[in-house]
């Protein structure tokens, strides 16, 4: 690893994922987190789906960034603590850095190894910028390994991810992320917005498999770190866009009866029976808004691309 980079390690432990996944295969509808796609294999797949051509938010969010970077960092404040949540390859951040010029730049992200390699390039590329690389679970309340002093802090969140989250889980997500930045700390995130559900369909059913291989990695992941004996041929991907919930959702199905063991014990799938994997809620921009005002958030800023397909918002905290 670089060595200008500073790595905090607070990777969750083993036995944080297998309560986890024995909590949610037992439930009455089995479901897994989405957190968990995020080992090594899962990132690299993620980071194939962001290049395929359904696949527009990562595409739309880069476009607007490009676009508006300056007038961004200019809200967000130069020399501040810049912390990203969920920095995965760092694509998005490199827009941002040449124009923001922060002080300190910590990304957190759950995947060690891709954590470890974008934290490496970012330092070699942004040679003044002093990095601090935070290995962790950013669904959980998280204390900051480094004192900001009196710099201001700002937040990244790009990607969307806000809405892996059901809204009123997605309030208190952000009042914690407003609580960690304090009174007058910004806040720049990504929101994907409604639109054809056609659109929607393809992004999340590509063409190449690419997608499917990413939901099924889950099950191979659980496979190797918990000793589950899950038969990855007997489950396919399918994703769908419920209009009512205003939401995407992903699941494995199983294709037949079976019964597989996860850690000593054993569950039970009928034919047909889904493992709900992840949710992807979409948000039209006052809707959106009203989430982060309840939140103790004050918009200041947002930016659309020219089909309004997806958005980011500029806030700041003021804890009301």
């Amino acid at each position: 690893m670089n060595d200008r980079v500073v790595f905090h390690d607070f990777h969750p432990a083993p036995d944080d994922l297998r309560a986890e996944v024995l909590a949610g295969l037992a439930a009455p509808r089995k479901y897994l987190a989405p957190k968990f796609f995020y080992d090594e294999a899962g990132s690299r797949l993620f980071d194939a789906i962001c290049a395929l051509p359904e696949y527009y938010p990562t595409r739309t969010e880069i476009g607007i960034l490009r676009q508006h970077g300056a007038e961004m960092a200019a809200l967000l404040g130069r020399e501040a603590l810049l912390i990203e949540l969920g920095s995965g390859s760092s694509l998005k951040i490199r827009v941002l850095l040449a124009a923001l010029r922060p002080a300190i730049y910590l990304p957190i992200d759950i995947s060690r190894a891709h954590l470890r390699h974008s934290a490496d390039e970012l330092a070699a590329a942004f040679p003044e910028l002093e990095v601090h690389a935070v290995c962790a679970d950013y669904t959980r309340p998280l204390r900051l390994p480094i004192a900001a002093g009196a710099r201001p802090r700002a937040a990244f969140f790009p990607g969307s991810s806000v809405g892996n989250f059901d809204p009123p889980a997605a309030e208190r997500f952000l009042r914690r992320v407003g609580e960690m930045l304090g009174s007058g700390g910004h806040l720049l995130i990504g929101v994907d917005l409604r639109k054809d559900p056609a659109v929607l369909h393809a992004a999340y059913n590509d063409t190449q498999g690419v997608t499917a291989a990413f939901n099924l990695n889950l099950l191979r992941r659980i496979n190797r770190e918990l000793g589950a004996d899950f038969d990855l041929g007997a489950f396919r991907h399918w994703a769908f866009f419920d209009d009512d919930r205003s939401r995407i959702e992903m699941h494995l199905v199983s294709e037949r009866a079976q019964r597989v063991r996860v850690a000593e014990q054993v569950f039970v799938f009928e034919s047909g029976e889904t493992i709900h994997t992840e949710n992807s809620y979409k948000y039209d921009v006052a809707g959106f808004q009203t989430l982060a005002r309840a939140a103790g958030f004050k918009l200041l800023k947002v930016w659309c691309d020219e089909n309004h397909w997806f958005s980011v918002h500029g806030l700041i905290w003021d804890g009301a």
